[in-house]
């Protein structure tokens, strides 16, 4: 019996102590511990759903508290009593704003005190706690506005429900005629490839040059004037890199070959080295700002192809205009030069084409010294 006494004192022993562990846990969670708490009664207008004794106060961000108790009010079912306790020194206003927060999916909601200015008087209340009041649109929960967001979505999926399903319909049959000629597929795709111009058996396009002539007469006195050349102008059809032909009146055709640049370009190029070729080094220039010209030789292009009909023949024509220092035309001519050509291969009529410019070129330039 007596050592039945002793176990029986030694168990209440051990269940007092947990007891009173347990009572100062609530007491240090509760009451606050050590520091010394401030109770307000806050008065919401909606539901708090997910708040519960023991959730935290917060003010500005910085835990001050707990919830210490929630209740309702039987005069009005609408709102709900929470009570908290926070710190003494935390500067609770008199227009101290309050909502629930709450910090991810997940966690529980709290109560979030913000804001109060320096000026507005502590909350006190001769009558029990002071009363903080909440604005209703500021107490909706984030599980609130997640099923409002759910809602708005499941109505959306609803009211676009016949669109998407036909969406998905095309798709299918998409990818079943696509299943269903998948063999054919890379033949189209390289189809489209040499389209654009590619394709690995593409190939490279032979590009040609003009050659300025060389041999002129001698000039019995230095040329004295400075003479400008801008580049000639040109219809669409003759700005272009590519040899030219005309089956007929009224018809060419690009072929699968090309000058060294566009033509008007080449053309100004090379009328200024058959110029200088001539002895007009120190006299001919491009167009430049500081440069004072005594006169301006305008080209237009008129023709520059191989003309098939009656016989294939390089065909090179263009107009030449001088103008002088005040902007006048002193003199007008219209170069024309017609070879005929061993055949009708991009070579053959890029060495056509360059024995007419010769040709053409030599007399411009020999009718340019007159006036130079």
């Amino acid at each position: 019996m007596e050592t039945r006494a002793r176990y029986a004192l030694i168990g209440l022993f051990t269940l007092s102590v947990i007891m009173a562990a347990f009572a100062f846990a609530y007491w240090l969670r509760s009451l606050g511990g050590f520091s010394e708490r401030v109770v307000y009664r806050v008065r919401f207008e909606s539901p708090v759903s997910g708040l519960l004794p023991g959730s935290r106060v917060l003010f500005n961000g910085i835990p001050v508290g707990e919830v210490t108790g929630l209740e309702l009010n039987a005069d009005d079912p609408r709102q709900v009593m929470v009570t908290i306790a926070v710190d003494r020194a935390t500067p609770v206003r008199a227009d101290t704003q309050v909502r629930l927060e709450t910090q991810g999916l997940m966690d529980a909601p709290s109560v979030s005190l913000e804001g109060g200015t320096a000026s507005s008087s502590p909350l006190r209340s001769d009558n029990g706690p002071p009363v903080l009041k909440v604005d209703p649109d500021a107490a909706q929960s984030l599980t609130r506005e997640a099923r409002a967001a759910l809602r708005r979505f499941e109505s959306l999926v609803a009211e676009n429900a016949e669109p998407l399903h036909e969406t998905i319909t095309n798709l299918r049959t998409f990818t079943d005629a696509l299943a269903r000629n998948s063999g054919r597929l890379e033949g189209i795709l390289e189809a489209l490839d040499r389209l654009g111009g590619g394709g690995a058996n593409k190939q490279p396009v032979p590009i040609y040059d003009l050659t300025a002539p060389q041999a002129f007469p001698p000039h019995e006195k230095v040329p004295s004037k400075q003479l400008v050349v801008p580049e000639p102008t040109a219809v669409v059809l003759f700005d272009t890199q590519k040899l030219l032909t005309s089956p007929q009146v009224g018809e060419t055709i690009a072929m699968d070959a090309q000058w060294s640049d566009s033509l008007p370009k080449l053309l100004q190029a090379k009328i200024i080295q058959s110029l200088e070729n001539a002895g007009f080094l120190q006299a001919v220039v491009r167009p430049v700002l500081d440069v004072a010209a005594d006169y301006q030789l305008l080209l237009d292009i008129r023709s520059f192809q191989l003309l098939m009909s009656p016989e294939p023949r390089a065909n090179v024509e263009f107009a030449a205009k001088l103008l002088d220092g005040n902007g006048r035309i002193v003199g007008g001519r219209i170069l024309h030069a017609s070879v005929p050509v061993r055949g009708t291969d991009a070579p053959a009529v890029a060495a056509g084409l360059n024995e007419a410019f010769g040709k053409a070129v030599t007399e411009l330039v020999l009718w340019v010294s007159d006036f130079v």
